[in-house]
């Protein structure tokens, strides 16, 4: 199962009240899986103060206390199916959404906006 950089950001945070019932049982359940993007968004917000440790630290200590992995693909392939969507602006939507879709796996996400536009993402 894929999850969106804020479930990233809040399960290494311990931000475990931000998470629905759904989310939780679904991470006990499943392993856990982030597209490279993920990491680089991670970057932007710890540039702009928005994170206090480096998506480095943030990976690697999930990675150990929960598995969390990173998934590599084709490159070329995640950007011919995020090239599809036009429902957001946002590069890292359209990318990790895409990547989910390319490995036809569920997405983890609270995001509204992708919640609305792929039928595999879920919040509850």
């Amino acid at each position: 199962m894929f999850i969106d950089t804020h479930i990233v950001v809040w399960l290494f945070s311990g931000q475990l009240k931000l998470l629905s019932n759904v989310a939780i049982d679904e991470i006990r359940k499943n392993d856990l899986l982030i597209s490279p993007i993920v990491k680089l968004e991670l970057s932007y917000l710890y540039e702009i103060g928005r994170l206090n440790d480096p998506p480095e630290r943030i990976i690697n200590d999930l990675g150990k206390d929960i598995g969390l992995k990173i998934v590599e693909d084709s490159f070329i392939e995640i950007i011919n199916v995020a090239s599809e969507y036009n429902w957001t602006r946002d590069p890292f939507d359209r990318i990790i959404t895409a990547h989910a879709k390319l490995r036809n796996l569920r997405l983890l996400t609270k995001d509204r906006i992708i919640l609305a536009n792929y039928d595999k993402a879920f919040w509850d």
